[in-house]
């Protein structure tokens, strides 16, 4: 039930924006990983299943987080509990959008918190009554975009699996785990590129403390550009739209908006920028793709 297809395929894609520079550009497309714990979400709740031990699984989440609905699809394959911590009030009488509704179809039990509690969920006093208040006391916690430890060591071998195929590897970035564990995973020459896509700035430090608690200090060789998140996270602009759209007419490849769109774009524009030397071999992370 959770065979991958492992390692992910590599998919090289002619496209002039990069030839005319010298450059190849690969799709790594961990989106074919598993058809319901996509990309990055296999390589994250994978190590975090294992470390449960059979307890219930509770994390959190927006209203459409492909990584709620992840977890929620691996409880269902494994006959394990599922408790999804929702960020904002529920509206009575409203019914579910299509993401929470598939998690509750899943079996995923959905707590809703106000979002002021929400924010301090990090807190030790904030979470232990988070977690009473959701009947989920002595669960396992996985946090919000499932980035922790186990996560970031099971990112890892995404870079590994690339190690031998591109000079720069890039991904989108939302807490930062799949850079802390890719980078790791990348061998000294190769460098990693983390595209962030909410603003604010904040993710180097948070890349790097995943890197210290994950490997003891900072490794690899990585950077991030924080120009493309487009105004924050599920955030568009009419170019970024018309961008994904000529994307997938060009290649005939579904794509994800929140995350892979911006990333992307963010590649062509650095490529038209000669953010790249010539002859480099850019490869591209593709961590989801569009949910029906």
């Amino acid at each position: 039930m959770l065979a991958p297809r492992l390692p992910s395929p590599l998919q090289e894609v002619p496209d002039d924006r990069f030839a005319r520079r010298g450059l190849r550009l690969l799709l790594k497309r961990d989106d074919l990983i598993h058809p319901e714990l996509i990309g990055n979400k296999w390589r994250k709740l994978v190590p975090n299943i294992a470390a449960a031990g059979g307890r219930p699984l509770v994390t959190f989440g927006g209203a459409y987080s492909n990584h709620l609905r992840a977890t929620a699809a691996a409880g269902r394959l494994l006959g394990f509990p599922t408790v999804g911590v929702v960020r904002g009030e529920e509206l009575a009488g409203r019914p579910l959008n299509p993401s929470l509704a598939r998690c509750a179809a899943d079996g995923m039990r959905l707590h809703f918190t106000d979002r002021t509690t929400y924010r301090h969920k990090s807190e030790p006093g904030v979470l232990a009554a988070i977690l009473r208040a959701a009947g989920a006391e002595g669960a396992y916690v996985v946090p919000e975009g499932g980035s922790n430890t186990e996560a970031v060591r099971g990112c890892r071998a995404l870079g590994e699996e690339l190690s031998e195929h591109a000079d720069v590897v890039a991904v989108a970035c939302g807490t930062g785990g799949t850079l802390a564990g890719l980078a790791a995973g990348l061998p000294a020459g190769r460098r990693a590129l983390g595209i962030p896509v909410l603003k604010g700035g904040f993710l180097d430090g948070g890349v790097q403390a995943l890197q210290e608690r994950a490997f003891g200090a900072r490794c690899g060789d990585w950077s991030l550009d924080d120009r493309f998140h487009c105004g924050g996270y599920a955030r568009t602009t009419p170019d970024l739209e018309a961008f994904a759209q000529d994307f997938e007419q060009r290649h005939g490849l579904a794509v994800e908006r929140l995350y892979v769109a911006k990333l992307l774009y963010a590649l062509v524009a650095l490529a038209e920028e000669g953010a790249f030397d010539r002859g480099t071999t850019v490869a591209a992370v593709v961590t989801g793709r569009p949910f029906p």
